[in-house]
């Protein structure tokens, strides 16, 4: 893989190891009725994360910056209520791992938006 600015973001690269955990999550909630639609909204909540990130990363920054990443903020909260409805479906310590990740990404996230805001003066 080639190594580009983007792959130098810390909550960037969380974010990727948040989507390859979330698989073995979802195998286990498939297994459940009420589990199966969460796998479908923790699958899109998760993949928006590093989606908004990459895509406004291919735009070039600019001004739309700190609004794809309140996005993809806005999608690492959606998947930390999505984590705190899996209660009866997995093992409190994993929720509570996952729901940690996702704060790591919430707060790096935020003090980047708060930056470019400085920066920019918008």
């Amino acid at each position: 893989m080639e190594s580009n600015g983007l792959d130098s973001l810390r909550f960037y690269q969380e974010s990727l190891k948040l989507w390859d955990l979330i698989w073995s999550d979802c195998d286990v909630l498939m297994k459940d009725i009420g589990g199966k639609e969460i796998a479908i909204q923790l699958t899109r909540s998760v993949g928006s994360i590093s989606a908004n990130i990459e895509e406004v990363y291919g735009r070039g920054y600019g001004k739309e910056y700190p609004r794809f990443l309140k996005i993809s903020r806005g999608s690492a909260q959606e998947s930390k209520g999505w984590y705190k409805k899996y209660r009866f479906l997995l093992q409190e310590d994993l929720i509570s791992d996952r729901i940690q990740s996702l704060e790591k990404i919430m707060g790096a996230v935020t003090v980047t938006i708060s930056t470019l805001y400085q920066k920019q003066k918008i």
